[in-house]
């Protein structure tokens, strides 16, 4: 049984981004179905989420033998860029690296573009000061330069570097009200009460059955990847001090450690057959 109702396509998206990025990106739509059977998913909404994917040119159509998807090009930069920030150890930011700031300005006929940009801000940890204003710690700059020219969004945005906030309120106090730090922290909270106990079940064993690892690592994944997104990573002396990222980080890493290798070996054996 998988962990976590999650979405068809975000587990497609996980199995894609994980394990078959690296062999070609590609993979038979029946060995697809097998795998995600053991997640409980059935092959209709397979089928339906691949489509989904394919309209929004994340997988295309390939035959190799037998009929498949592989991993369109254009999103492989995305995945990488995605795998530098979701394995990454998210130290926060030092004060002295400064901030990034983005300001936007979107016509009312333009509006759709407009939640977009908020959307895409949102998920790269950005924080809303004003209308159209948005903040992040520094490092952030170029994953936000790149994501807007790779979505035709750069036209309604501008970009700069700051170095450090001079003044009039209390940092640690706007900070809060920039950014949702209890909503934030409750899907930290949910991540480890759902995976703390998977860990702790694992903890004492030699080893995990591939097949049983698969299972478990796909949804666990699937659930942290987003939360690297939303956790802005800022400076330590900002954070509430019951900041609970780092707990679940653990729980993540332990849980990475231990299933990320059996749970390639899994698909390999799967997918064994129709790639020779």
């Amino acid at each position: 049984m998988s962990d976590s109702p999650l979405r068809p396509s975000s587990l497609i998206n996980t199995v894609y981004g994980a394990f078959l990025r690296g062999s070609g990106g590609w993979i038979s739509i029946a060995d697809l179905i097998t795998l995600m059977s053991e997640l409980d998913v059935e092959s209709q909404a397979v089928r339906s989420a691949i489509s989904r994917l394919k309209k929004k040119g994340v997988l295309e159509p390939e035959r190799r033998g037998a009929t498949g998807y592989r991993l369109s090009p254009a999103v492989h930069p995305v995945f990488d860029a995605g795998d530098r920030r979701i394995f990454a150890s998210l130290e926060p930011a030092d004060l002295s690296d400064g901030w990034a700031l983005a300001v936007f300005s979107v016509p009312e006929s333009e509006r759709a573009h407009r939640y977009q940009l908020r959307t895409r801000l949102t998920w790269l940890g950005f924080g809303n000061i004003a209308s159209g204003v948005w903040l992040a710690p520094g490092r952030v700059l170029e994953d936000a330069r790149a994501m807007l020219v790779r979505l035709g969004l750069s036209e309604y945005v501008h970009l700069f570097a700051a170095a450090d906030y001079a003044a009039f309120s209390d940092l640690p106090e706007a900070v809060s009200s920039w950014w949702d730090f209890p909503a934030i922290q409750a899907q930290y909270a949910a991540f480890t009460d759902a995976y703390a106990p998977v860990a702790a079940r694992l903890a004492g064993r030699d080893g995990t059955a591939p097949a049983e690892a698969f299972r478990h690592y796909v949804p666990m994944l699937t659930a942290w990847r987003r939360l690297p997104y939303l956790d802005p990573g800022l400076p330590a002396e900002l954070l509430p001090a019951d900041w609970n990222a780092v707990g679940a980080r653990q729980v993540f890493q332990q849980l990475h450690d231990v299933l990320a290798g059996p749970s390639l070996s899994h698909v390999r054996s799967v997918t064994a057959a129709t790639s020779a």
